[in-house]
């Protein structure tokens, strides 16, 4: 199994949590700012099936400088990163305004095309709202990234499709298994096999059944089983489907 996106510097316990993950084959852990992006790569150089992303959040945005930039782009340069990001635009939070976060997007693109990283995307609006999705969609129709993935999906079918369209990927998160999420279960179902990534954004999202307890990479193999279930699949086949799909994507 392969957890495509976590936060490990975040949970409770990092050295525990990446013990009882050393039978995934990989795992991604991303930085949100520069602080969270040096300890990522720091748990990375030290676990030999983990990856680290170096970037800076969308609600982060507007504390990003030159200083920053130069000191990410340092980071982007060790062997065990494999992403830009997490990067994206938010609006459910009003942390950072819309200029910066493109900015800062547009930073993470670079830093993805001068090392050959993966660009991994965070986009969430607010209740009711699309705005975030769309605008993540105009600037993936504007700058064609190369490689990337669209992490714990939502179900926005319109921005997938453009995704799809560009060679991106798609990652489906604990949420895949909540009762409510029935359209993301018909979107795994739906999406082409060769895209599909899982993932469990830990320490945040857990699957059922580990609902109220703090996520964990470990933990991935509940929404890789919603997954294999939403698309007919027995676990082993989804399991070396998801694998190679990150396998290809990352090249771990």
């Amino acid at each position: 199994m392969t957890d495509t996106h976590a936060h490990i510097d975040l949970c409770e316990d990092p050295a525990t949590v990446l013990e009882r993950a050393a039978g995934l084959r990989a795992l991604l852990t991303l930085g949100t700012d520069l602080e969270h992006s040096r300890a990522s790569l720091e748990l990375a150089e030290e676990y030999p099936n983990a990856y680290a992303g170096v970037g800076q959040h969308p609600t982060e945005a507007g504390s990003f400088d030159a200083a920053v930039a130069a000191a990410l782009r340092e980071l982007a340069t060790h062997p065990r990163v494999r992403a830009s990001g997490e990067t994206g635009i938010d609006y459910y939070w009003d942390a950072a305004s819309r200029a910066d976060q493109l900015r800062v997007l547009d930073f993470q693109l670079e830093l993805a095309e001068e090392f050959g990283l993966v660009l991994v995307f965070h986009v969430r609006s607010k209740q009711g709202s699309d705005a975030a999705e769309r605008d993540l969609q105009a600037w993936l129709e504007l700058n064609r990234p190369k490689r990337f993935v669209l992490h714990a999906f939502g179900g926005d079918m319109q921005l997938a499709a453009v995704a799809l369209e560009l060679g991106g990927y798609v990652s489906f998160a604990g949420n895949l298994t909540y009762k409510k999420n029935e359209h993301l279960r018909r979107a795994a179902a739906e999406l082409p096999a060769e895209r599909l990534l899982v993932e469990t954004d830990s320490p945040f999202m857990p699957p059922v059944p580990k609902r109220g307890r703090k996520n964990e990479p470990a933990f991935v193999r509940y929404t890789l089983a919603a997954l294999a279930e939403a698309r007919g699949l027995e676990f082993a086949a989804a399991e070396k489907l998801t694998d190679e799909n990150a396998q290809r994507l990352f090249q771990w």
